[in-house]
């Protein structure tokens, strides 16, 4: 407050001392020419014309003097309601407060003093969004908020901003096809708050409100801090001039960027032919507004179809298949492939996650494709023709084929993106360009161990977006950690994968029965950790299952109650599917990194036990 009065008085003593000089020095000049006039009425005489003209070099050179000194300011007189107004006021009108030592205000406290002592008719306003940002992150998903813990980390004065489509700060999307479908408290799934299966309560968003500040604020935290621009798309990047442009025109430039842009939801094209009357049915599900406009339609639809046999729609069917049974509702879900997860795990157990998922009260129709799509005028539903002649009828339809990674900055940017796997190809090092990385479901990025690859689940996004925010402070580390992604059949039902993991694959298992401890629920329950914990014991373990052409016929579902999956290439495994089998990651990912071949898996399998102490 001291500084802000010195600013505010010294212009004013400053323009009072120009104000008494200007006065003095009419004065002095009006004085001459009185005498002047005096002394030239008394008679010219012989010296009247050498002093005339004496007289006039003297009173343009004194004039001259008074006015280049600031003496006096022809034709700027201070009007009489100026003089009026207050101190404050009277220094606003010519001295702007944020200009008056030729800088901003430091901290964010200088800021609000000045912004208090200004008038009301000139409000000091700062710009609602900055012209630069020191690190500018691209998307407001999972990736960038690894990124900016880890910047925050390693540059604790970082400026970070970050720019999103949606209209929600930074949060978790898993939560939106797993915990919230099995709450009971309507109140807070409205909230976007959920209870963990060992009880504890959360809520989807990674931080407060109050964690973020203003974007206008950014430039002038002497601590630095982070900023979210929410609901504004980056529709061009200049890598050359560091420079981003938003979709209203706006323009800020950059001394790091990520790019984590995630991806889109892809839809079937005889989705899209079937016009807006369907489309108005239809859920292509990806974010918070996806699970609500669902959540919605689902409280009162008597049938639901599924499109869709991958994670997401494997968890949506539960989710929803458990909703149905409530409400006396029918849920169906169809796909290509033999089974749920066929593309990811081997076929033998992709069906037995299919008897799974049917158990939980879902009709799953499998090898079958949509054929086309329109609305019954008769019953107010869309009509789905498959492949194989069936026609589903469902008052709602969800959309779950994968993702198309969002690349449309490239078109600007001139970063080259994967013919074959789409993305924007990174180094080791996820950096795309010059001061300019990728994290997140959008990277294209070469794994030292396995090759180039892209990834498109929450725990790639953390890592990478860690990796990424380390690398934009200087760290220049290579890729090496793998990530693992994870999958909930409901609470009974649960899987953890790492590496490479195709169906495609020769795989190998090796399963024992479960027990009532063997699922994601109890373990959380037993351990008081929130997602995955220590398995505290096994059954005697089956034999090795290896996948062939006719894969094996099992008697029961609890044949596969808990296991371990691996894929071979070359001998060489790439990939671990950990069958409600967890706290055993670490073991998972070393044994990958190690990249060795083993003469007998079920030895290997030991490592993660699966056997009782006394086998």
């Amino acid at each position: 407050m001291y500084r802000t009065i010195l600013r505010s008085v010294r212009p004013l003593s400053r323009r009072a001392t120009r104000q008494s000089r200007q006065k003095n020095g009419s004065i002095l000049i009006g004085q001459t020419v009185r005498q002047m006039a005096v002394e030239s009425s008394e008679g010219i005489g012989s010296k009247g014309t050498l002093w005339l003209v004496g007289g006039a070099a003297a009173f343009v050179g004194l004039g001259t003097f008074v006015y280049s000194n600031g003496y006096i300011v022809f034709n700027n007189t201070p009007d009489k309601s100026v003089l009026s107004k207050s101190v404050v006021a009277d220094t606003e009108k010519d001295v702007p407060l944020a200009s008056t030592e030729g800088n901003p205000p430091a901290t964010e406290d200088e800021a609000a003093s000045q912004a208090a002592s200004s008038s009301a008719s000139e409000p000091v306003e700062l710009p609602a969004i900055p012209g630069h940002a020191p690190y500018l992150l691209i998307g407001a998903g999972t990736a960038s908020f690894a990124a900016f813990r880890a910047i925050r980390a390693n540059d604790s004065t970082a400026k970070i901003l970050v720019i999103g489509e949606e209209d929600f700060l930074p949060y978790m999307r898993p939560p939106l096809s797993k915990e919230l479908w099995f709450s009971d408290d309507k109140e807070k799934v409205n909230d976007l708050k959920f209870q963990q299966w060992n009880g504890k309560e959360r809520s989807v968003f990674f931080e407060p409100d109050s964690f973020y500040c203003k974007p206008s604020e950014l430039p002038i935290k002497e601590k630095g801090g982070v900023a979210v621009l929410s609901g504004h798309q980056v529709v061009r990047l200049d890598v050359h001039k560091k420079t981003v442009t938003l979709d209203d025109g706006t323009k800020i430039t950059y001394d790091k960027c990520l790019i984590a842009t995630g991806g889109n939801p892809r839809n079937l094209p005889e989705i899209e032919k079937a016009g807006s009357d369907v489309m108005e049915r239809v859920t292509l599900f990806r974010n918070i507004k996806d699970f609500k406009r669902l959540d919605e339609a689902t409280q009162t639809a008597k049938s639901v179809a599924i499109i869709g046999g991958g994670f997401l729609g494997s968890e949506l069917a539960c989710a929803l298949g458990k909703r149905g049974k409530e409400i006396g509702a029918k849920v169906t879900q169809f796909f290509p492939e033999a089974g749920n997860m066929g593309r990811v795990l081997p076929e033998y157990l992709s069906k037995w996650t299919t008897n799974k998922v049917e158990s939980e009260g879902v009709d799953v129709i499998t090898g079958v494709v949509l054929k086309s799509a329109s609305l019954n005028t008769d019953s107010n539903q869309v009509a789905l023709t498959l492949s194989n002649g069936a026609e589903v009828l469902a008052d709602h339809v969800v959309v779950a084929v994968g993702l198309e990674p969002n690349t449309a900055l490239s078109i600007t940017s001139g970063l080259e993106v994967d013919d074959r796997l789409g993305g924007y190809r990174v180094n080791a090092e996820l950096e795309a360009r010059r001061d300019v990385w990728v994290a997140g479901d959008a990277s294209c990025f070469y794994d030292m161990k396995l090759g180039r690859r892209r990834v498109e689940h929450h725990d790639h996004a953390v890592v990478s977006g860690r990796l990424a925010g380390e690398n934009m402070t200087g760290a220049a580390k290579p890729y090496w950690h793998q990530s693992m992604f994870w999958s909930d059949l409901g609470p009974n039902v649960g899987y953890e994968a790492i590496g490479i993991v195709d169906s495609s694959l020769e795989t190998v298992g090796v399963f024992a029965k479960a027990t009532e401890k063997d699922t994601p629920k109890a373990v959380v329950e037993a351990t008081g950790e929130s997602i995955r914990s220590t398995t505290e014991e096994a059954a005697p373990s089956q034999a090795p299952t290896t996948s062939t052409a006719e894969p094996p016929v099992q008697s029961s579902t609890e044949d596969y109650g808990k296991g371990v999956v691996f894929y071979m290439k070359d001998e060489t495994v790439v990939g671990i599917v950990l069958w409600n089998v967890f706290n055993r990651m670490p073991i998972a990912r070393r044994v990958i990194k190690e990249g060795k071949q083993y003469s007998d898996l079920s030895e290997l399998a030991k490592l993660f036990s699966l056997y009782d102490k006394e086998d």
